[in-house]
């Protein structure tokens, strides 16, 4: 097999991820770069790092754990190869923050509104 073939593209929309990701340590940053990079390279990422989000219309989130800290960072899928970065949060209770689901909703829908500009001008 081909070493650096990769199945998917993980990308930003805008500067919602960015923000998130100025803000944490070097090495959650590390771990984070680490996980896209697994995500990019394996043809069928566990569960552990990539899993779908329950009745959220094509929402996943990507799974980041450092020691005890527990990160989570939206994401969805355009064209099927292409991971499309919404927002992220530290994760500090049991259930994921419904504001933050609805933020990552939020940033799909507004992606898609301007795709379908861009591609209809």
């Amino acid at each position: 097999m081909y070493k650096n073939q990769k199945y998917r593209k993980v990308t930003f929309f805008k500067d919602y991820f960015q923000n998130f990701f100025d803000k944490q340590s070097k090495k959650v940053k590390a771990k984070i770069v680490w996980t896209f990079d697994l995500v990019e390279d394996l043809q069928r990422v566990p569960e552990a790092y990539l899993k779908h989000i329950e009745n959220s219309d094509g929402l996943y989130e990507i799974r980041v754990q450092l020691g005890s800290g527990i990160f989570r960072i939206f994401c969805f899928f355009d064209q099927g190869q292409l991971v499309v970065l919404t927002n992220g949060f530290q994760k500090k209770t049991q259930k994921t923050p419904k504001k933050e689901i609805e933020l990552a909703i939020k940033i799909k829908e507004e992606y898609e509104s301007e795709k379908t500009k861009f591609n209809d001008s």
